[in-house]
């Protein structure tokens, strides 16, 4: 589990000679300081390379130059006036943007998405799903199918970041908000207007940062075990399956087969198991409910703050102040969402080997880069973590797989998926570490519970017909007697009607 979520605490590096080390980062075309504390956020500097490592705002405002000074503090100036929640996601969707059109570390730009390649992802999620049809009882959950640029992705996708990220940022503000006795507040209030503008400034550029990087690995709207893109749409980035194909010595149309399957199943999964995506957000608004922040600090130096000098609230703000602390709820919560999501990946991946294994010579080693990618820690985890401060474990998705292949032998399709009908019959974390005792423990429990059933079932039957019966006359006088008479004689009573 992650540390620091949202980035709290401690920057990478400190300087170690206390003003000396500020006085060196003044120096020699560094950036000019961070008067805000943001992780990887300063004002402008001098004459820094493009972007340089200094200027965070590198990708809302390009590389800096006078010309751009105009502009990077007028931006400055609607960051501090923000009024609105707990995250900035005006910034948050400016910035994502802007490190789309960055491209990526190896120098790929985005482009948009010609109608070759739409057609070539509707064909492969058509086909996808017909071979899909074969091995799950669940029908197809996307009827639509979208080919999307990477800053689609992001535009598409910012509504469910939105309301997976909300919950814990509002947490932290509030949690932040609340330390200051009212009097102190009153007498703070604008230092604590500034800085609850800074907080959400501050989400607003980790999270923009994270989608964008994100945007430009991903392959459909599932990467990360959850549905970020619209309801029955399943949605291919043709210019990451090219580029994650790239070195994997596979036909590129096997690989988009492949991922074109792994995104129909996702579909199918949350299209018709409609109780499954809120048991996934409750559990990260279950950790949000936990969140305590570690106010100490905070109590110490609020009182020491002088709002005129920025470079103090920047140490505060470094110093970890504002870093949440694991709670047992937090744990439980956690612990519920990796399960739940391990279930969801373990199940598409059983589910699409099934049907590509046939069909694809590259299954094997196609299902290999999948986990492996996963097992180093792949975007979809580190965004997650970053975000919400949660790690998916490997040797989890690896268990859950096998768990619902042995299913699928024990049971049949119909067997398998039929757990999903209710969040209470799917297996727990601890029937992942024994999957075949799980299944096997399942298949007594459904047939003894379909024995009671129908033995309630047929009592229910028989007494139905017999209370509509002349022979059930004396029952009511069977009643009456019951009232005056010994428990014993009741019981007698009950036998005769039990004979009868």
């Amino acid at each position: 589990m992650s540390d620091t979520p949202f980035g709290f605490g401690l920057p990478p590096e400190e300087p170690e000679n206390g003003d000396e080390g500020k006085k060196k980062g003044n120096q020699g075309g560094q950036g000019g300081p961070n008067p805000f504390g943001f992780p990887g956020m300063g004002l402008p500097g001098g004459a820094g390379g493009p972007g340089g490592a200094d200027n965070p705002f590198a990708a809302m405002f390009g590389a800096m130059n006078p010309n751009d000074l105009g502009a990077a503090f007028q931006q400055l100036g609607q960051m501090l006036s923000y009024e609105g929640g707990a995250v900035n996601w005006d910034m948050a969707k400016d910035i994502a943007r802007q490190t789309v059109a960055q491209g990526t570390a190896d120098g790929v730009k985005d482009a948009s998405v010609g109608a070759a390649e739409k057609s070539a992802v509707e064909e492969a999620v058509r086909l996808a799903d017909h071979w899909l049809d074969g091995v799950t009882s669940l029908p197809s959950g996307a009827p639509t199918a979208v080919a999307w640029s990477r800053a689609e992705w992001v535009e598409a996708t910012l509504p469910v970041w939105k309301e997976l990220v909300d919950p814990v940022a509002e947490r932290v503000g509030a949690a932040m908000g609340g330390v200051l006795p009212e009097e102190m507040q009153a007498m703070a209030g604008p230092l604590l207007g500034m800085m609850r503008s800074m907080g959400g400034a501050m989400f607003g550029q980790q999270i923009g940062q994270a989608v964008g990087t994100l945007a430009g690995e991903v392959v459909g709207s599932t990467d990360i075990g959850l549905p970020l893109g619209p309801a029955g749409k399943a949605a291919l980035l043709p210019l990451n399956i090219e580029a994650f194909g790239k070195d994997l010595s596979v036909p590129a149309e096997e690989v988009r087969l492949y991922l074109a399957l792994r995104e129909a199943a996702h579909a199918r999964l949350f299209a018709h198991v409609p109780w499954l995506r809120s048991h996934l957000f409750g559990a990260v608004e279950g950790y949000a409910r936990g969140i305590k922040v570690d106010t100490s600090k905070l109590e110490d130096v609020v009182g020491q703050l002088d709002p005129t000098n920025p470079e103090q609230l920047q140490e505060a703000l470094q110093g970890g102040m504002f870093q949440p602390q694991d709670t047992p709820e937090q744990k439980a919560a956690l612990a519920r969402l990796e399960t739940a999501l391990a279930l969801v990946e373990g199940w598409v991946d059983a589910v699409v080997h099934e049907a590509a294994k046939p069909r694809l010579s590259s299954a094997d080693a196609m299902r290999e880069t999948m986990r492996r990618r996963r097992a180093s820690g792949g975007p979809g985890e580190q965004t997650f973590a970053t975000l919400v401060g949660l790690e998916l474990r490997p040797r989890r998705l690896r268990d859950a797989s096998r768990l619902w292949a042995s299913l699928t032998d024990a049971r049949g399709v119909d067997g398998r998926d039929g757990l999903w009908e209710h969040p209470d019959m799917l297996p727990t974390a601890s029937d992942l570490d024994d999957p075949d005792g799980f299944v096997h423990r399942e298949q007594l429990d459904f047939s003894e519970i379909d024995k009671m059933l129908g033995e309630a079932a047929q009592k229910r039957d028989q007494g139905g017909q017999g209370g509509q019966g002349p022979q059930d006359g004396p029952d009511p006088a069977s009643a009456a007697d019951s009232d005056s008479d010994s428990d014993s004689d009741s019981d007698s009573d009950g036998e005769g009607e039990t004979k009868k």
